[in-house]
């Protein structure tokens, strides 16, 4: 019998390589993430980031491409080596470690951005999560989830998880945008909200 996740353990989700698929729909939806991602990066005006929940480095090495000092951390160690290999590729020394966000204190995690994008839905304890990510944010914190209902229709479309409506392995949270941006609201200072299909994304500061 599978024992039920503690409060602060991450979910894990399936794989999928959705920065470098081929897929032309795919690649669209990926296309409108990464286009907002580069628009609320720029908008903060700092070139220091932390990636929590970095996976295989991509959105930290694009920022890296642009000039930026970038860090990251990832729970799952295989995930941590490929985004290394990336730095490894570009002559550069690893900046990502294996760390589980609720082990990331100011000390060692700091920086003018903050981002945390594909991880809130995988936690269960999503509020004591932001209060460590604005611990670390000095003081921007860059957010993404899944958008709902948007996100299982697309699954359900596609003939993606059928049994489970839609909902993604590992998905254990989910909102609305205007629910999502309600729980930043309680405790963070949203800036500017975009919406790429099919996701919600949020720049905050925290001071």
């Amino acid at each position: 019998m599978n024992e039920a996740p503690a409060a602060y353990d991450n979910v894990p989700g399936n794989y999928y390589d959705k920065y470098n698929t081929r897929n032309p729909i795919a690649r669209y939806l990926m296309d409108g993430f990464l286009s907002s991602f580069d628009m609320l990066t720029a908008k903060t005006g700092v070139r220091n980031a932390y990636e929590v929940g970095c996976g295989e480095g991509n959105l930290s090495i694009r920022l890296h491409d642009r000039g930026w000092n970038v860090r990251g951390s990832d729970l799952e160690s295989v995930s941590v080596s490929e985004a290394n290999e990336q730095c490894t590729k570009r002559g550069l020394e690893p900046i990502f470690e294996t760390r589980s966000l609720f082990d990331l204190t100011p000390e060692v995690a700091s920086a003018e951005l903050v981002i945390c994008c594909e991880v809130l839905e995988h936690i269960p304890d999503t509020e004591q999560a932001l209060a460590i990510l604005k611990s670390l944010a000095k003081p921007y914190l860059l957010v993404s989830v899944p958008r709902e209902p948007v996100w299982r229709a697309l699954n359900m479309a596609r003939g993606k998880y059928i049994p489970s409506l839609g909902n993604t392995p590992g998905h254990i949270q989910h909102w609305s945008s205007a629910s999502f941006i309600n729980l930043l609201g309680k405790s963070l200072e949203v800036v500017e909200v975009r919406k790429p299909l099919p996701w919600t994304m949020a720049l905050c500061r925290c001071d």
